[in-house]
């Protein structure tokens, strides 16, 4: 049974947009001292001359490494930089789901932690919402988008992508991109709903948008494949394909439409 946690917004619910903020970027990092920084020090640069107002949530899902002093080090600089920590390693979607409940920006961008997808791919997720679109995810499937990764890292992903659109998910071409926008209120309640704690969650996530009429587009990006990934392909690929029947089966019976929010032990750190 998932457990209750303290609350850790300070100003508002899920579902609003209680501070003003234009953005909000979440980042899942589970021993991500090593990758982190990169990708942080550029989405801040690039945040603070883009944006006009925004915050970035780093969530370290229990992490036993420096992930979480690498973000104390940039909030005693940057004031729009959170550090929220879980107890224990729950999971990237438990991570995700954290930092979208923590989250006070307008629009929301959760991110992986690596810097496969940069900050300058955020405008066109950007375009699309302004456009009506309630979530805007980032694809790999581009013809004119450069996607450096092992040919059979591309074979797999290909091929799960092909099973979930069979199975669930319709007119998706890649689901599993970490980079997407949740542009409308709608879109954010959906994390309210959720289940999944692992890497199935975005699947989960989109299979509940696309049930409830929600607008979802894909944006093609360019993505680089980073040394260090923490994904098994073969692994972390059945486990997927489980939790993608776990999810159909919510579904069918109408579970989704009674559960409770998901919630995980977690605490936001104040700057020192």
């Amino acid at each position: 049974m998932p457990e209750s946690a303290p609350s850790i917004n300070r100003t508002q619910s899920a579902t609003g947009s209680g501070s003003g903020l234009a953005l909000s970027v979440i980042i899942p990092a589970y021993n991500e001292a090593d990758r982190l920084p990169g990708f942080l020090d550029a989405a801040i640069a690039w945040c603070t001359g883009n944006e006009p107002s925004f915050e970035i949530i780093v969530v370290d899902d229990g992490s036993s490494d420096d992930t979480s002093n690498v973000v104390r080090q940039r909030m005693n600089q940057h004031p729009q930089v959170r550090l929220v920590v879980h107890e224990n390693n729950a999971g990237k979607g438990a991570a995700v789901r954290t930092g979208m409940h923590a989250a006070n920006g307008r629009y929301r961008l959760f991110a992986d932690a690596d810097g496969a997808t940069t900050m300058k791919e955020y405008p066109a997720l950007k375009r699309s919402a302004e456009h009506g679109s309630d979530i805007a995810i980032g694809s790999r499937e581009g013809a004119d988008k450069l996607v450096e990764c092992s040919p059979l890292r591309r074979f797999l992903g290909r091929w799960f992508n092909r099973v979930v659109r069979m199975g669930s998910v319709k007119g998706i071409s890649d689901t599993q991109c970490g980079f997407k926008l949740f542009a409308t209120p709608r879109a954010i309640d959906l994390f309210s709903q959720a289940q999944e704690d692992g890497y199935a969650f975005d699947v989960e996530l989109l299979l509940l948008a696309q049930k409830r009429g929600l607008k979802v587009s894909e944006v093609f990006v360019n993505w680089t494949e980073m040394a260090g990934s923490k994904v098994s392909v073969f692994r972390d690929g059945w486990r997927m394909l489980k939790a993608v029947r776990r999810i159909k089966r919510r579904w069918r019976t109408g579970a989704y439409d009674s559960v409770k929010a998901r919630k995980t032990p977690s605490r936001e750190t104040s700057r020192t």
